[in-house]
């Protein structure tokens, strides 16, 4: 199984560790906080990585220009909440297993020397509690996307598709006027700005 970004994380703290503490008067080692977390219980995520992508984020199905492109029936909005509100439960649980690994995980990082057993263990519980969350997100993508039609489907990848390359063509945009943005004035003894790339 792929180790995912906390395991990663986890070992670099873990190798870091002893070198903070070498350092006279360093500060002592934290564990950083998980960069990943699903955010299933306000909305939906698709818990997939891009290529692995089953649907748009969020409650899509309750978009009113969606139900319209898509030709929605309320009978399959409905069902698409039943899966939904059924799934919900799960996930929280299964979100709320995978916080409480993390945490376990953080004390043993903080030990000095680390027991590395008792940490690859305890990397390998945070790996099986992330799965068990992105494989039931998962039944519950598929399971909304079941009600769809081919034709609906295919619609919604197209809407999909279009979305995504309309926000990254607006992120970068942002980033141009960020790099164009006028520098406030320096003041006196600040060092100089560096240049900026055309």
């Amino acid at each position: 199984m792929r180790l995912r970004p906390i395991v990663s994380l986890a070992l670099v703290s873990l190798l870091a560790a002893p070198l903070a503490l070498a350092q006279p008067g360093g500060p002592p080692p934290s564990t950083p906080p998980s960069p990943h977390r699903f955010h299933m219980v306000r909305g939906m995520s698709d818990g997939m990585r891009d290529g692995l992508r089953i649907a748009p984020p969020g409650m899509w199905w309750k978009n009113p220009d969606l139900v319209t492109k898509l030709n929605l029936t309320a009978d399959q909005q409905k069902r698409m909440d039943d899966i939904f509100q059924k799934s919900r439960l799960e996930l929280i649980d299964l979100k709320a297993t995978l916080e409480k690994q993390e945490v376990v995980l953080q004390p043993m990082l903080a030990e000095n020397p680390p027991d590395t057993n008792k940490v690859l263990s305890q990397i390998d519980s945070i790996a099986h509690a992330r799965a068990d969350l992105e494989r039931a997100n998962a039944r519950m993508l598929l399971g909304i996307r079941g009600v769809l039609t081919p034709d609906q489907w295919t619609k919604l990848q197209d809407w999909d598709h279009t979305a995504r390359r309309r926000m990254f063509m607006m992120r970068d945009h942002q980033r141009q006027d960020d790099r164009r943005a006028p520098q406030p004035p320096a003041k006196p003894g600040d060092a100089p700005a560096p240049p900026s790339n055309p």
